[in-house]
């Protein structure tokens, strides 16, 4: 079997701003939860897909902002897009699927949570990690557990995280260390880009065993010396950052690998799916794949 593991936050932003606005008879922006869920209703009509959870950050702040106080928050989100995620968490229920909310972790913590858990039964052949987040391309192994983007239609193995990043799955938090990750609100080091901190930890693989003489590298990176010198000084910051990048897989989901099959929608889909005038997706719905 396969297990798709959905970024619902990430489903919710992107169809906020990909579709036009829409609002219901009681004038609630509905437009981007119509978009998730008919988003993932064409995900049920496809063959393979018979186990399904979405994860949700119910709050966007979590553990991490206390650990750093420049971590992102939910600060400067539309309010219109901020009151679509109890309603889309709603409907997703609705229509008979998982859905992980997130208050003390976040949705991709769930994720790699559930691709740990459920990718270790030895009934699934692969479990989906569907969203771009590259911080999920640590959770990624083999051709078992993958990343991928649904809007782009494009799995990322792991060869091909190697192929992208330049390092190893196991390696990703401490290349965000060093790069840094904008979306996160994780600054990285100065002067450490892509390219030296691929180089330099597809050698070393952590941050702990990367010498602070640049002498001692026997990879070639442009500016070593001046890399080897910000990471000497601000090693406690990298190792702060890579904490920070380091998803947590101890997320108590309470769905065996059985609750997660989709059995059709509950009774509430069509009344809900009628108050937030979407009656028409009700007719895409299919039927409950065979066990």
């Amino acid at each position: 079997m396969h297990v798709h593991l959905i970024d619902g936050t990430y489903e919710l932003f992107r169809n906020y701003y990909a579709v036009p606005g829409a609002r219901d008879d009681a004038g609630r922006e509905v437009a981007a939860t119509r978009g998730v869920l008919a988003s993932l209703i064409a995900l049920l009509r496809q063959e393979q897909v018979t186990h399904v959870a979405a994860a949700f950050d119910t709050r966007i702040e979590s553990f991490r902002n206390e650990l750093f106080a420049g971590y992102k928050t939910g600060d400067g989100i539309d309010p219109d897009l901020w009151a679509q995620f109890p309603l889309v968490e709603e409907g997703v229920r609705a229509l008979g699927l998982v859905a992980w909310s997130m208050l003390e972790f976040e949705a991709d913590d769930a994720l790699a949570a559930g691709a740990a858990r459920y990718g270790g039964d030895p009934r699934v052949e692969r479990v989906w990690l569907c969203t771009p987040d590259k911080d999920l391309a640590q959770s990624v192994v083999g051709d078992r557990i993958v990343g991928f983007d649904r809007r782009k239609q494009v799995m990322l193995d792991e060869a091909g995280v190697v192929a992208k990043f330049g390092v190893q799955p196991a390696s990703i938090p401490d290349y965000l260390a060093l790069v840094g990750d904008e979306q996160d609100g994780i600054p990285g080091l100065p002067k450490w880009g892509a390219k030296g901190a691929a180089a330099v930890l597809a050698h070393y693989r952590h941050l702990e065993a990367i010498p602070d003489d640049a002498a001692q590298w026997p990879v070639a990176v442009r500016g070593a010396a001046g890399l080897a010198a910000v990471l000497a000084e601000r090693r406690a910051d990298a190792l702060l950052y890579r904490r920070l990048a380091t998803l947590r897989t101890d997320v108590p989901l309470a769905e065996t690998l059985d609750d997660l099959r989709w059995r059709g929608p509950r009774a509430e889909f069509e009344p809900f799916c009628r108050s937030i005038g979407a009656e028409r997706l009700l007719e895409r719905v299919p039927e409950p794949k065979a066990s």
